[in-house]
């Protein structure tokens, strides 16, 4: 483990930090009882994974079921800046399937760095370049998990998600250079820093439309005032 990637792990930039001691040993006795249910359930192992979601993970399920309706009836395609993990975007390729499993027009992008922060500056506070970086690999196993909840949907034989690697101010411009049909039904931000949010709002506003929802994942968080001073 990197020096920095310890010490982003023991800051207040990780988001375990603000559980408390009795939570996070809570947390590790939740893996320990997962990990062992997994080596127990074999070949059923996604049977015992929802057991052990914790409130904050279903109440994230359920404000992303919420906001993914408030587009429903409202076309155009969905767009995610900031996928880290790619849960958020994982659980929207899955909603568009149970909702609206013929809509292949519906499209899903997933933006990101894959490298963390970057182009941190005095309006981030204390956010450091290199924050929330996962692995060199990680995005090839985000495509991979896509590519697999997307073939057990209808219309598998059809990509309807993207994942795209980069600054996302210059891969969204660039996307809509080459996209000009494209416009945008929602939009989720979760760059948590000034300029990329900045930068990419400018992109979007010609694409969005009457009904576009706009999602701000950091708006008025301190740890992050970069986000809220973009708008």
């Amino acid at each position: 483990m990197s020096n920095h990637r310890k010490h982003y792990l023991e800051t207040n930039n990780n988001p375990l930090s603000h559980s408390s001691d009795y939570e996070k040993n809570i947390y590790k006795r939740l893996k320990r009882l997962l990990t062992k249910s997994l080596k127990l359930s074999g070949d059923f192992w996604n049977w015992p994974l929802a057991g052990y979601l914790t409130i904050p993970s279903m109440r994230r399920l359920m404000h992303i079921n919420y906001i993914y309706d408030l587009q429903l009836n409202n076309a155009g395609s969905i767009m995610e800046f900031g996928v880290h993990f790619g849960s958020t975007l994982i659980q929207l390729v899955n909603m568009r399937s149970i909702k609206e499993p013929y809509n292949y027009s519906r499209h899903v992008y997933g933006f990101d760095t894959f490298s963390g922060f970057e182009s941190t500056s005095s309006r981030d506070a204390t956010a450091k370049e290199g924050d929330f970086f996962i692995s060199d690999d990680y995005e090839l196993l985000l495509s991979e998990l896509c590519d697999l909840h997307e073939s057990l949907a209808p219309k598998s034989h059809i990509k309807k998600y993207s994942i795209i690697r980069g600054d996302a101010s210059s891969t969204l411009n660039k996307l809509l250079e080459e996209r000009k049909d494209i416009i945008v039904s929602l939009a989720i931000f979760d760059m948590d820093l000034y300029k990329p949010t900045k930068e990419v709002l400018s992109l979007l506003i010609p694409r969005l439309h009457k009904g576009s929802v706009l999602v701000f994942d950091e708006l008025n968080c301190p740890q992050y005032p970069g986000e809220t001073e973009a708008l």
